[in-house]
């Protein structure tokens, strides 16, 4: 027995056809109008958990490239504060050799000896060196200043040679599991209190001796500030290393975030072509099934009638 078809049955199956060839339509348009092809979880399950992951990956890699760029700033800055402490040093040396010079005036020496105190106060600074507003040499304690005073014969208070600063170091996140300690310490570059060589006490005792007259003891602190020179060169090498490391990582989180947004976008983004040539095929169907729909609902109760 053959199912009874009303006019009801066919207005309602005309609505339900032109309703879905408007949502086609509508789909379609949103993914012309955005250029991606998932703009809501139901338009692909499984491509959106892979979109999500993408994303969550290439947000990581870009920290990661941010977190290399302020390492690589601190070591610059650090190379360059070494560089100026090696120029005050290079000065003490030229001094020191003036020096130890006998058979001069005490006035020579006195005027040899106020230059070395300036140079003494000038390595403060740079022992107290700021960037980004932080405390470069004192490790994690990064506010405060780790050497006191910057007058040499000040007789109040703790002196820069019997400073010991703090041993922490500021680490940088350069991947997973991946980290990068970008600060070198107060006592890594100027000494310990105890070293012979501390670069506060070494000019100490110049400026002592120059005051004393003593010139044969300025020959033998001479030896002393060639191997404080000679730690200086050791950590600018250190920081050239690290740095060299810090631009190899750079170029991998470079290509990482290139390779992670193709994949994202070969996921996420619509072939244009394909998605007009389909949105032109809905078109002409939605025009197709109103205009069967005309011919449907045409009929009025007089045409049943005649």
């Amino acid at each position: 027995m053959g199912i009874r078809v009303t006019q009801s049955m066919m207005n309602t199956q005309l609505l339900r056809n032109v309703s879905s060839n408007l949502g086609r339509m509508n789909d379609l348009q949103n993914q012309l109008s955005t250029g991606r092809r998932i703009n809501k979880p139901s338009d692909d399950p499984v491509g959106l958990t892979f979109s999500m992951r993408y994303r969550s990956e290439i947000d990581a890699n870009d920290q990661y490239v941010k977190n290399t760029d302020s390492a690589t700033s601190m070591l610059d800055f650090t190379d360059t504060t070494l560089g100026q402490a090696g120029d005050v040093l290079q000065r003490l040396r030229e001094l020191a050799v003036k020096g130890a010079t006998g058979a001069q005036p005490q006035e020579a020496y006195d005027a040899i000896n106020l230059e070395v105190k300036e140079l003494y106060n000038q390595l403060v600074e740079i022992g107290n060196s700021k960037f980004n507003g932080k405390y470069v040499f004192n490790g994690e304690q990064t506010q405060t200043a780790p050497y006191p005073g910057t007058k040499i014969d000040d007789a109040t208070g703790k002196m820069a040679y019997e400073v010991t600063t703090d041993a922490g170091q500021t680490q940088y996140e350069l991947g997973p599991g991946v980290t990068l300690g970008a600060n070198l310490t107060g006592v890594e570059i100027f000494g310990n209190p105890t070293d012979a060589d501390n670069v506060f006490l070494v000019v100490k005792q110049v400026s002592d001796a120059l005051k004393d007259g003593n010139y044969n003891k300025v020959s033998d602190l001479i030896g002393s500030i060639d191997t404080r020179l000679g730690t200086l060169l050791e950590k600018r090498a250190e920081v050239g290393a690290r740095t060299n490391r810090l631009a190899l990582v750079s170029d991998r989180l470079t290509q990482t975030g290139v390779n992670l947004k193709s994949i994202q976008s070969k996921t996420e983004d619509a072939d244009m072509a394909e998605v007009i040539t389909n949105l032109k095929t809905e078109e002409n169907v939605y025009q197709a099934s109103l205009s069967a729909g005309a011919k449907l609902i045409s009929p009025s109760l007089v045409d049943f009638l005649k």
